[in-house]
C-alpha cells in the first residue's frame, strides 16, 4: 500500500528533490505559496515552499531505499525507526487550499489548549490559553488567586505561541498568574 510521507531535504533543495523524485517515477508533492519580498532596489514576487525543508512523497514501503537514495533527500520523517505516514486527508486539504487560488502562507502551529500571546489589536500583549468554540477562537485568561477565568473571541491571525522560543519551548510564560498573598 502506498502512503504519503514527509521527506526532509537539504536546505533550499525542495524543488531539486521534488524533481528528482518525479524523475524516478514517484508521486511527489511540493506545496508552494506566493509572497512579495523587498529587495534593496525593488519588490519581487517569489514562490516559496509552504513547508521549508520538506517534500511529500507517496510510495510503498518497499521503495524506501530508492527514495532515500534520491539526490537532495536526507531522510523520511519517522518516530524511532518507523516511518510516519502523513494522513491522506491532510495532504488533500493542503492540495485543495493551493488549488483554490486563495492567498495562503505558512503559519505557526497552534493547538487548542496551547498558551498563546496576542500580537496585534487592542489585546496586544495578553497571554492565555487558546480555546476553540464552534467556528471561533477564544483566548482564556485566568486569575489563579480568585480561581476565575475570562474568555474573549479573537482573530486567529493575531496570535502566536507564547514565549520567546514559541512552540518549541515546552515551558511557556504565563504573565497573568497571581501568587497568593500571605497574611
Amino acid at each position: 500500500m502506498r502512503h504519503w510521507f514527509a521527506l526532509t531535504v537539504k536546505p533550499q533543495h525542495e524543488r531539486a528533490a521534488a524533481f528528482a523524485l518525479r524523475q524516478k517515477g514517484f508521486e511527489e508533492f511540493l506545496p508552494l505559496y506566493r509572497t512579495r519580498r523587498r529587495w534593496s532596489d525593488r519588490m519581487k514576487e517569489l514562490e516559496l515552499p509552504l513547508f521549508p525543508g520538506y517534500v511529500f512523497c507517496r510510495f510503498p514501503s518497499s521503495e524506501r531505499a530508492s527514495v532515500l537514495m534520491t539526490p537532495s533527500v536526507r531522510s523520511i520523517v519517522a518516530f524511532g525507526r518507523q516511518a510516519a505516514p502523513v494522513a491522506d486527508e491532510e495532504i488533500r486539504a493542503i492540495q485543495t487550499m493551493i488549488c483554490s487560488g486563495l492567498p495562503l502562507a505558512p503559519w505557526p502551529y497552534l493547538r487548542v489548549g496551547q498558551r498563546i500571546q496576542i500580537e496585534e489589536g487592542p489585546l496586544r500583549g495578553v497571554e492565555g490559553i487558546l480555546v476553540g468554540l464552534k467556528d471561533a477562537w477564544r483566548v482564556v485568561v485566568s486569575v489563579n488567586l480568585l480561581q476565575r477565568s475570562v474568555a474573549v473571541e479573537i482573530d486567529r491571525r493575531a496570535v502566536t505561541p507564547s514565549g520567546a522560543c514559541s512552540a518549541l519551548d515546552p515551558v511557556y510564560r504565563w504573565s497573568l498568574t497571581a501568587a497568593p498573598v500571605q497574611a
